[in-house]
């Protein structure tokens, strides 16, 4: 599954949850992770999505370590496993069961 396809069954499943899941865009500011994801009542968490192959730039990986240095959440979800993953790990077990169920996982 491709990145961009990844990327709308966050947004997708964010949204289902009641949160939101904003792109980051940041001019000046390459290899800032793709989304903010936002839930009530918790921090914001940046989310960097790739493909089951893809990696980490080296900019990227420098972002990402700028942000954890300031003590943010960071999450490089890759593949659609890293994204049932993700939910599950943030407490959103239904969410991950649906996602393994409908790909096959």
């Amino acid at each position: 599954m491709i990145e961009k396809e990844i990327e709308k069954i966050l947004v997708s499943e964010v949204k289902k949850l009641g949160g939101r899941a904003h792109k980051w865009v940041s001019p000046g500011n390459d290899g800032v992770p793709d989304r903010i994801v936002i839930f009530s009542g918790r921090p914001a968490i940046f989310v960097e999505l790739k493909s089951d192959t893809g990696k980490l730039s080296a900019l990227q990986q420098i972002q990402i370590q700028r942000l954890q240095d300031l003590g943010q959440a960071v999450f490089v979800v890759k593949g659609i496993t890293g994204l049932s993953q993700f939910f599950h790990g943030l407490g959103y077990s239904d969410t991950s069961r649906a996602l393994d169920k409908k790909y096959g996982l």
